[in-house]
Formats: C-alpha cells, sequence, structure tokens
C-alpha cells in the first residue's frame, strides 16, 4: 500500500512539472528568445549620464534626465528573401540554431502560413553586408522577410496572396514608403540573387509595394547614364556588372546578363524617374 501511495505521489508531481515546463516542438528556443528580450529589457531601463573624459582624461559634467518626448525606433524598410532550403520546417531549424547567426522577421510557407520569429522593432540577422544609397546597416532599420522557396521554381499563389497581406499591414504600421520594399538583390548584389527572377516584384507594385516600369516607355537619351541611374535608385555601383544583373532580376527578370540593352535602358531610364 505505502509503495502504491508513493507511485502516486511521484505520478502527480512529474504531471506537475510537466505542466509547469514549456511545450511544444520550439519551445527551448522560445525560452531563449524570451531570456534575449529580457535582457534588451532591462537595457532599455537603463537611466545613467553620459560618463565622457575629455582629452586630458578628466570627467565631462554629464547627468540624466528623462524627457517626455520617446518613442520606439520603427523599421523603415522590408527586404524580400527566398529561403533556398528544402522547406519551411528546415528554414525554421537554420534559424533557431545560434551556430548558424541568420534569422528573419518572418517566413512565408508555400502553404501561405506566415510565421512570425523575431519581434518588429528587434533587429533580425537577415541583410548582412550590402548598401542601399547611403544605408550598409539594413538589419538596423528593416524587416526581413523570407519565403519558402528554392529559387528555382514559381513563388505559390498562397504565399503571394499572404505575402500581400503582411505587406500591407507592415505598411500601414510603420509608415513604410513604397520605394523601400526592396530585394536581398538589390541590397547585396554581389553575393546575393534572392528573391530572384521568378519573384512578382510588378504584382506588388501594383500594391503599392515597391516600383514597376509603365507600360508605354519612352526611348532613353542619348546621353542617358545608366550608372549614375542605378546609383539614383540606391544600387551599389561599385561593382556595375553586378548592379546590372541585380536591376534586370528584379526589373526585367526574362534576362539577367550583365549587359544592358535597348529595352532594359528604356525600362531603367522609366524606373529611375520614380524614385
Amino acid at each position: 500500500m505505502k509503495n502504491t501511495y508513493a507511485y502516486f505521489c511521484i505520478l502527480i508531481l512529474a504531471l506537475i512539472i510537466a505542466s509547469c515546463s514549456p511545450k511544444g516542438p520550439y519551445a527551448a528556443t522560445n525560452k531563449v528568445y524570451q531570456h534575449q528580450v529580457d535582457s534588451f529589457a532591462r537595457v532599455l531601463q537603463l537611466q545613467q549620464p553620459a560618463m565622457l573624459t575629455d582629452s586630458s582624461g578628466m570627467a565631462v559634467p554629464s547627468e540624466w534626465v528623462g524627457t517626455v518626448n520617446l518613442g520606439m525606433r520603427k523599421p523603415n524598410y522590408v527586404i524580400i528573401h527566398y529561403t533556398a532550403e528544402g522547406s519551411i520546417g528546415q528554414t525554421i531549424h537554420t534559424f533557431t540554431v545560434k551556430r548558424t547567426q541568420v534569422s528573419a522577421h518572418y517566413v512565408v510557407a508555400k502553404d501561405g502560413q506566415v510565421v512570425h520569429m523575431v519581434n518588429d522593432y528587434l533587429r533580425a540577422q537577415h541583410a548582412g553586408l550590402g548598401k542601399w544609397g547611403s544605408v550598409i546597416d539594413m538589419n538596423s532599420i528593416s524587416i526581413g522577410i523570407e519565403i519558402d522557396n528554392n529559387g528555382n521554381e514559381p513563388y505559390t499563389d498562397a504565399q503571394i496572396k499572404s505575402l500581400l497581406a503582411l505587406l500591407d499591414r507592415l505598411k500601414k504600421a510603420y509608415a513604410i514608403p513604397a520605394a523601400n520594399f526592396i530585394g536581398h538583390q538589390d541590397f547585396a548584389p554581389k553575393r546575393k540573387p534572392d528573391p530572384g527572377p521568378f519573384f512578382p516584384w510588378k504584382k506588388l507594385a501594383e500594391k503599392g509595394f515597391g516600383y514597376w516600369s509603365d507600360d508605354v516607355l519612352e526611348l532613353s537619351p542619348e546621353n542617358f547614364d545608366y550608372a549614375i541611374a542605378l546609383r539614383l535608385i540606391g544600387y551599389d555601383t561599385s561593382d556595375l556588372n553586378a548592379a546590372v544583373v541585380a536591376f534586370k532580376r528584379h526589373f526585367v527578370q526574362t534576362d539577367i546578363k550583365p549587359k544592358l540593352t535597348q529595352l532594359d535602358l528604356n525600362i531603367l531610364y522609366n524606373v529611375y524617374q520614380k524614385y
């Protein structure tokens, strides 16, 4: 009888412990995420003076006075990627393993499911090295969206439908300008091809997310400097061929050779005037 009672007590204790433990396949990574967020929150709560010294080593008088006029920093760009992996499960695994050092705010599955992985106000590790206009630290001011796609296949209708809904919410929530919806290829033309020539940029532009060329194109002027036009749009032209390829992946899509045809020049001339 004593053994039965002891077993019963152990069973109840085990059930209590289990009920207090986090559930789900990502319980452990969710716990790490919460721990990191708590650490950031403690940093935000710090109220301390600047603690400066001048060139002679003397302390500069300083104090802390809290202002009443402040707010959260918000994202100003959206960067779209493809995952280049076999499944959304594989991508989520990649983003929940420390050694990879990569992440994104959102992942969009082939069936349209949207997985939110980083709070919009926090910095995800998605853009890496690159340049767009004067921006070099894109991670600090952008939302990263990864779409489950290997780069060699069309995007599903469900994905694009969910993506458009997500972009609409982000644009309204953070007042993101139409020009600031770009691809990873645009920001990092020397390194990245995503979201690639299959991505429906025209459809996004029709909804106000990015720009697209008009149906009727004006002939580009004889003195048209395409390198300057690419730079004015935002492209890093330090490797001009890479910038041309990135532009064509986004705005031409039928040809991604590092050479501009007359049609390509007409498209570029039309597009750069929108920026």
